[in-house]
């Protein structure tokens, strides 16, 4: 479609506006070497990074502008809050999981939403302090792991089969009901939207910038 590919970061000449980052932990720190050297601000999307390369991202915020976040649909940073919210309600009288399902090549197990997700709901419920990984269903059927937890431990268990974009289903459970709220993403372009809109608020902002950044209402 008339659209360069280069197989190096290397391989460009140094112009452009905003660097948006879907790639591997490894493709990641060599982006950030980069930005650093051509002083290009950088959208983060990558998932499964270590501390160590997070502490790198944190640490180049403050001499460019770096957005970061694990998940880039809007809808998935709404569902967020509603499971922050919902948590602060039922957190003391419902047990609460995350399923998450996604295609079968995806590496990384929990998903970076899912732990996000987790996270929020964490800092709700004074009785859980962790999330822990649940059951593992992997591309050729077989199931590993198990949802037995202890009462402080929220799992997470996850699915790797055909091609789903992303599934994330969080259930609050109770002796009388149980409680589900779910984000679906039919295709990419939520992602590819959500980065599109990052990238523009990162190329006239500064610091380190996040989904709460560039929607405020998250933070209502």
């Amino acid at each position: 479609n008339g659209i360069p590919v280069y197989d190096s970061l290397d391989k460009l000449d140094g112009k452009g506006d905003v660097i948006i980052d879907f790639s591997a932990p490894a493709a990641v720190e060599k982006a950030l070497t980069y930005c650093e050297a051509h002083k290009m601000p950088i959208v983060v999307c990558t998932t499964g990074l270590s501390e160590e390369l997070q502490l790198k991202i944190v640490q180049l915020s403050r001499s460019i502008p770096v957005f970061k976040s694990a998940n880039m649909s809007m809808g998935i940073n709404v569902l967020s809050e509603l499971c922050k919210r919902a948590s602060a309600i039922l957190g003391a009288d419902y047990d609460v999981e995350i399923v998450e399902q996604h295609h079968h090549n995806k590496l990384d197990a929990p998903s970076g939403t899912a732990i996000t997700l987790a996270e929020g709901i964490l800092e709700k419920i004074d009785r859980k302090d962790k999330w822990v990984k649940g059951t593992f269903l992997a591309p050729d059927g077989t199931i590993s792991g198990t949802n037995d937890c202890a009462p402080n431990e929220l799992p997470i268990s996850s699915i790797r089969e055909g091609e789903v974009f992303g599934l994330h289903t969080i259930r609050y459970e109770s002796d009388v009901d149980t409680i589900s709220i779910t984000h679906d993403a039919k295709s990419r372009g939520g992602f590819v939207l959500g980065a599109v809109l990052a990238a523009e608020y990162t190329a006239t902002h500064e610091g380190f910038l996040g989904m709460s950044d560039l929607f405020p209402f998250l933070n209502d």
